[in-house]
């Protein structure tokens, strides 16, 4: 059995990750979960872009998955995407890359140029 404080920190969770989906976006992210990107380890790349948002109270940002993106030699990828500005997609991400890519590109607005794949 859960304590009411148990539940009520699950409660505002799940209102902010309601709250990400529902809002106007300044970012979005889009992780690639094929299965050659599920094989290289694209869910814990997914899982530390998400614990890092939430960590950070990133309102703006909207984390997704889409299915194979042929950049297989690259997996996990990551795409982010601005408005007005071209989309990047970052290549052989690992979880510790993702938290930068969310500290430096998502939070500071610098492009991390190793990690970039293509620009577009």
């Amino acid at each position: 059995m859960k304590t009411l404080e148990e539940l009520r920190k699950i409660r505002e969770k799940a209102q902010n990750e309601m709250k990400l989906r529902e809002s106007s976006n300044r970012i979005k992210v889009v992780v690639g979960m094929g299965t050659s990107g599920i094989a290289m380890g694209a869910r814990e790349v997914m899982k530390a872009i998400l614990d890092e948002v939430a960590k950070r109270q990133l309102s703006d940002v909207l984390v997704t998955q889409t299915g194979e993106k042929g950049l297989s030699s690259k997996e996990p990828v990551v795409d982010i995407i601005e408005q007005g500005k071209p989309t990047i997609t970052y290549g052989n991400m690992t979880p510790e890359k993702a938290r930068k890519v969310v500290a430096e590109h998502i939070v500071n607005g610098a492009v991390i140029d190793d990690f970039v794949v293509t620009r577009g």
